[in-house]
């Protein structure tokens, strides 16, 4: 039992690494959009509105609150706070632009994307397109696997004890610190003294 914890706690020190530097790049890009897209906010409303998928009414609030919450999800994974909780989040943001991108070209929409705080329409959005959905797609892997293996190295997430490390930590063997009064009088063989009988 103790071998196999170790070894756990020794793969996730393995994918530690890995972890990192996909925290920092998929919080990077989303500092990166979401301060983009802070400099002028009624041309994220303009973007988001070209899509052409959400009420009217909505729009502004949307166009608004998007670069906010990208900024708050990249400080958090660069940090390293939260990280399995905010993975899930940034994914299904990332998969909400995927479908955003995806549903633009098969209408036929040509569109800048947005993404970057350009708004706007262009004669050839195909490869705005392309690299859209390839950067999402990205993203959304990376935030599967913080998900799945956690923040890595220097993440607050170790400080909060969110950090798989932190519960794939061998335990003490309770296997090995058994008390003598507890083994069953079966187990000593006839003739010898119980621990308590000798005492007495």
């Amino acid at each position: 039992m103790r071998g196999e914890s170790s070894s756990r706690v020794d793969t996730a020190g393995r994918l530690g690494w890995p972890s990192v530097v996909l925290r920092v790049l998929a919080g990077g890009v989303f500092l990166y959009t979401g301060w983009a897209k802070l400099q002028d906010i009624d041309d994220t409303i303009r973007s988001v509105r070209n899509y052409q998928l959400l009420p009217e009414a909505i729009v502004p609030t949307i166009g608004s609150a998007l670069p906010v919450v990208e900024l708050i999800l990249g400080v958090l994974l660069v940090a390293g706070v939260l990280t399995r909780f905010v993975s899930v989040l940034t994914g299904l943001l990332s998969l909400a632009f995927f479908i955003g991108i995806v549903t633009a070209w098969a209408r036929g929409l040509q569109i800048q994307c947005g993404c970057f705080g350009n708004s706007g329409f262009t004669p050839d959005p195909v490869p705005g397109y392309v690299r859209e959905l390839v950067l999402n797609t990205a993203i959304m892997l990376a935030c599967a696997w913080l998900f799945r293996f956690g923040a890595g190295r220097f993440a607050l997430d170790d400080a909060l004890g969110l950090s798989p490390a932190a519960y794939l930590a061998p335990a003490p063997d309770d296997d090995n610190l058994m008390d003598e009064e507890d083994v069953e009088e079966e187990d000593i063989p006839a003739g010898i003294a119980r621990p308590s009988q000798r005492s007495e």
